[in-house]
């Protein structure tokens, strides 16, 4: 847990839905590359030529859990992805009600960097390429507590703005929007090297991952590592993963609200 500049990453809410959450992870994923993570019988000798193994057939793709009506809801006016950076945006900034919010947000290759983010929350680190924001100003706030240091209640007003945008967001239009998106999302997928993956399923997996986020009593304890960094001090919490780990620093209030707006987007895109 790093005492510099946030960063936040998260699920653009779905990339597009995908616009969204992807802000909620920024501070966590500042740091991540320094943090932690029957048997056979015998064939009779010469009478019988020894059989030929059994040819080994490769794993097929797994079946689609969550399947989209995407082609229904897809704009066959949609741009290549290499192209898809302005309507990405202007969508985003629509589902947001201007870019106020997204101010943090990296506009070239949009859709890319959230798609690859989101596919990294899950995970103990990432690698600098899969950032899609610009750090925050501001450090993560401590006080003294009970055993040592805890993350401050202040520092939940660095998440402020971020959890009132996702959480104001209509999960309905942002499902909308994404399946509109939804070609050039998977596209970017598949391009991230996973030729028989289906993001949906994967974005559900990672919605269902965060939604088991511990939602603790009190603040967590926290210590210095040996380059003066905030870590948490309890080891079963520093072992989460980034996206994780990213709703343990927000205060409980805005983990619930966060929960509840996870739940409404993963019903929309799987119903």
């Amino acid at each position: 847990m790093q005492s510099g500049k946030a960063v936040w990453p998260w699920v653009l809410g779905v990339v597009v839905l995908g616009g969204a959450g992807t802000w909620l992870f920024r501070d966590q994923l500042q740091h991540l590359a320094d943090s932690v993570a029957v048997p056979e019988q015998s064939a009779p000798t010469s009478a019988v030529a020894a059989p030929k193994p059994a040819a080994t057939q490769e794993p097929g793709p797994s079946p689609i859990k969550h399947p989209l009506d995407s082609e229904a809801a897809a704009d066959p006016a949609l741009p290549n992805l290499a192209d898809s950076d302005a309507a990405a945006w202007s969508t985003v900034s629509e589902l947001f009600k201007g870019e106020g919010a997204l101010t943090a947000l990296l506009r070239d290759h949009l859709i890319q960097r959230l798609v690859t983010q989101v596919d990294n929350l899950d995970k103990a680190s990432v690698p600098p390429t899969a950032l899609a924001f610009r750090p925050l100003p501001g450090s993560l706030q401590v006080e003294p507590g009970e055993g040592g240091e805890r993350i401050a209640a202040a520092n939940a007003a660095r998440y402020a703005p971020y959890v009132q945008a996702f959480t104001a967001l209509d999960p309905a239009a942002a499902a909308q929007a994404y399946k509109r998106f939804y070609p050039l999302i998977q596209q970017a997928y598949v391009d991230l090297g996973r030729p028989d993956g289906y993001f949906n399923d994967r974005l559900v997996t990672v919605i269902d991952h965060l939604l088991d986020t511990p939602e603790l009593a009190q603040a967590p304890l926290l210590q210095r590592d040996e380059r003066g960094r905030y870590r948490f001090a309890d080891a079963t919490l520093q072992s989460r993963s980034i996206g994780q780990k990213a709703l343990l620093r927000m205060d409980a209030a805005q983990v619930r609200a966060v929960k509840q707006q996870l739940r409404a987007i993963r019903a929309a895109i799987t119903h």
